[in-house]
Formats: structure tokens, C-alpha cells, sequence
């Protein structure tokens, strides 16, 4: 056979995810590689479903390639609920789970008061080689008496979240204190006396974005847009800071949020509450009447809100012209409205859209659903958050280290899916619109 047509040996390890069907057989999928590698269920290796592997690749026959997994990289959960059976020496846990899963052995002295028929939510030990199944360990046990709590929570472990914080990360935080020292005072602005307040929806936990603003001149204001600082309590290399890397993000549910930094600091220490002092990242604008911003500062600052309004509240104000601090909120409005007007005006794009709420009762069960609509007090917060992030992003390009910019992240959204744009490209072109594609 000459070299051209000698088939070329394919790379003796991939790295994927691993997708185990109903059936009960796997498919890992693996960037770079048009086609999936198949995965029988005796050569999973203690590998679960959605897991991160490494495949070692078998000799392909010309029909699908198949491969055997050799590591388990990365576990996408390590949470699990489910229902336990508990023997004389030791108990079994039966997770719930659409795909295919092992029970777990769960030794009496991991049991923390289950008993056999509890729900429970099971943390994964350790799985060892040679051994036929995991062993767990009871971190939960549910009350069956709020079912709508159960579910929540089943919704959250299902998707790999954790439900509870280590005890070494809760030390961590229930350590800090919000305590403002002189070296402190040295390092920030001092904006506690200025009129300072939040504006969020009613039923909020946590209040991390503030407005402030106070008058400095005959048509001249000084507005600050505050956010807690949460650098100054989760220091790099942290157990905090490991958590919060590990956990991503806050997941936000109808009835909860699953936060992704212990209460202590998400709810009180970088929770900008009112008639508390807090430490803070400030943009201050020195605007005019027009809303022609004239200079800004930016940095560490220290804030006191002086109240903490909801989106209605605002709005009523808005509408009225009646109520607490209706003056600022009035003059920021109208700030905002410009600044809006003039977005759509250099093309911005609306993406204004209608949203619904879940109402609950007090035990958590929905009883009906509320439209939420954009109204001008959610604008007014928008347009002044919008301003700051647009002056960081100018601000930062401007810096430069050796002559050369500063490496800075930031968000964007990918490039649409052709196959999701042909739809749309089909029905924009009823109006004789025309895409490239």
C-alpha cells in the first residue's frame, strides 16, 4: 500500500464530554473531530454522564469510531439526589436520573441520620479502582412535606450545582467584617454624605449597584454609579475565591438563588443595603443640564445609601411627580432619556422584550404569572449603567504598559448559527430583504 493511500492513524487519546443515552451507551464529543467517538457501557471507566474524559481510540473497522475512556478529567456533578435503603451495615443510594447511573455505596458512619426510604441528597466520595460502585456520602436529607422546595432543589443538583458551601469557604466569610479602618480611608473617596440610593425589583435579596448624585454647581451635577467591591473581601487565592471560580455564577430560580459566594458576602458584606456603610468601585460624572458629560473619575470609594427603592416605587414617582427624593429622581430621568434617544439615534438596537414572572405563596407554589414590562424607572438604571461601562471601556483602551494596551476582558455574543439563520433569512426575505449566506 503506498503512502497516499495508507489510512492515517487517529490520535490515540481524545478529550470530551461524555453524552450517555437513555439505552445506555455513550458518545463523547470532542472539539476538533467531525464525528463522535462510541462508548459501550463496560468501558465507561467510572465515567457519569456529562463528565470530561479522555478516550483512548480503538482501531476503526471503516463503521463508527470506538473508544474506552482512560481518565475521568473533570465530573460535571458530584451532588446527587435520590433515595436511600439502609441495611444493617451499610446502605444503598438510588440516584434519580434519566440516564443510566450506578448506585452508590454509603457506609453507617456516612449515613448523618438518613434512614432507609429518605430523600436524600448524596455527595460522591470517591470511586476507586477496582471498585464496582461509588461511595457517597448523605449531605442532606429533604423533608418530603414542602415538595416545592424538593423540587428546586432537585432542579439545581440535576444541572450540577451545589446546594451548600464547604465549611472551610464558610469560616472564610463568616471571618470578614465590614469594618472601615484608617488605612482604608486612605485608599478610597469618601462619598457617605452624598445623597446615595438603590434601585431594584421588589422582591430583590441583594442590592449590588447604587446611584448617588448631588448638585455642584448652577447647571452642573455630580453622579456616581457605585458597585460593591467585592475584591476587597474575596482575595486571590482564597478559599473564597477557588468557590466562586469553581461555581461560575449565581443561578437564579422562581423561589431562590443559589448564590455563587456565601449569604455573608453576596447578601450582606457587597450587598449595598441601606443605612450601612460599604465599600465600593465608583464612576463619578460631572454632567450639565444637557447631559454632556464634562469630566470623571474612577476608583475605590465608600458609600451609604440613604434608601433602597423598587422599580414601581420609581415609576410612581416618575409619573406623579410626587414622593421621596423626587427632584434627583426626576433629573435623572430626564438625563436618561437623552442619553437613550441619543443611543437609537447613533443605532443602537432595542431588545426590549416581554418578560414573565412567576407570583408564589408562601410555601413556594405558583398561583399565577406576572408580565414584567420595561418601564422608564428600569431605563433610568439602564442608561446610567450603560454610561459607566461605556467610560470604563474608553478609559482602559487609553492605558497603556510598555507602550502597549493592557489585556482586558469583556462579553460578547458569538456569530449566529447558519442553521439557526435560515428561518429568519427565509421569512426577512418575504419582505425583500437579502442575507449573504
Amino acid at each position: 500500500m503506498s503512502k497516499k493511500t495508507r489510512k492515517k492513524k487517529p490520535d490515540p487519546l481524545v478529550k470530551g464530554v461524555l453524552d450517555i443515552t437513555r439505552s445506555g451507551i455513550g458518545y463523547v464529543i470532542a472539539e476538533g473531530r467531525d464525528n463522535d467517538v462510541l462508548v459501550r457501557p463496560n468501558d465507561f471507566n467510572k465515567a457519569m454522564h456529562g463528565d470530561t474524559v479522555r478516550v483512548k481510540l480503538k482501531q476503526s473497522n471503516g463503521r463508527r469510531i470506538e473508544g474506552v475512556v482512560e481518565e475521568v478529567v473533570e465530573r460535571k456533578q458530584t451532588e446527587f439526589i435520590g433515595d436511600i435503603d439502609v441495611k444493617e451495615n451499610f446502605a444503598f443510594f438510588k440516584p434519580d436520573s434519566q440516564k443510566p447511573m450506578p448506585d452508590f455505596y454509603i457506609s453507617t458512619r456516612n449515613l448523618n441520620g438518613a434512614k432507609s426510604n429518605d430523600r436524600v441528597v448524596v455527595k460522591l466520595l470517591n470511586w476507586e479502582k477496582g471498585e464496582k460502585k461509588p461511595e457517597g456520602e448523605v449531605i442532606t436529607v429533604l423533608q418530603a412535606k414542602d415538595m416545592n422546595d424538593m423540587a428546586m432543589k432537585e432542579i439545581l443538583i440535576q444541572n450540577g450545582f451545589q446546594l451548600d458551601f464547604p465549611k472551610t469557604v464558610l469560616d472564610e466569610a463568616n471571618a470578614l467584617n465590614e469594618t472601615i479602618n484608617q488605612s482604608e480611608l486612605a485608599k478610597r473617596k469618601d462619598y457617605r454624605n452624598v445623597l446615595t440610593f438603590t434601585i431594584d425589583p421588589a422582591d430583590a435579596k441583594d442590592f449590588d449597584d447604587a446611584l448617588s448624585i448631588q448638585k455642584i454647581g448652577k447647571d452642573e451635577y455630580e453622579i456616581g454609579i457605585h458597585i460593591a467591591d467585592v475584591s476587597h473581601f474575596v482575595k486571590q487565592g482564597s478559599e473564597l475565591d477557588k468557590e466562586g471560580y469553581s461555581r461560575a455564577t449565581s443561578v437564579y430560580l422562581p423561589d431562590r438563588v443559589n448564590p455563587m459566594l456565601p449569604e455573608k458576602i453576596s447578601n450582606e458584606l457587597c450587598s449595598l443595603r441601606p443605612n450601612e456603610d460599604k465599600h465600593t468601585f465608583s464612576v463619578i460624572f460631572k454632567i450639565n443640564n444637557k447631559g454632556k458629560v464634562k469630566d470623571y473619575w474612577l476608583g475605590k470609594t465608600f458609600i451609604h445609601s440613604d434608601h433602597r427603592f423598587n422599580y414601581d416605587e420609581v415609576q410612581e414617582i416618575i409619573e406623579t411627580n410626587t414622593g421621596k427624593y423626587v427632584d434627583e429622581i426626576q433629573y435623572l430621568n430626564a438625563l436618561a432619556k437623552n442619553y437613550r434617544k441619543e443611543r437609537f439615534k447613533n443605532g443602537a438596537i432595542n431588545f426590549s422584550s416581554t418578560e414573565v414572572k412567576f407570583q408564589l405563596d408562601g410555601s413556594g407554589k405558583p398561583i399565577g404569572i406576572l408580565v414584567k414590562e420595561s418601564n422608564e424607572a428600569h431605563q433610568l438604571i439602564e442608561e446610567f449603567m450603560l454610561l459607566a461601562n461605556r467610560t470604563v471601556a474608553a478609559h482602559v483602551d487609553k492605558i497603556k504598559i510598555d507602550k502597549k494596551p493592557i489585556p482586558f476582558p469583556y462579553r460578547i455574543h458569538d456569530t449566529p448559527d447558519e442553521e439557526k439563520l435560515k428561518p429568519f433569512v427565509a421569512f426577512a426575505k418575504k419582505f425583500g430583504y437579502r442575507f449573504n449566506m
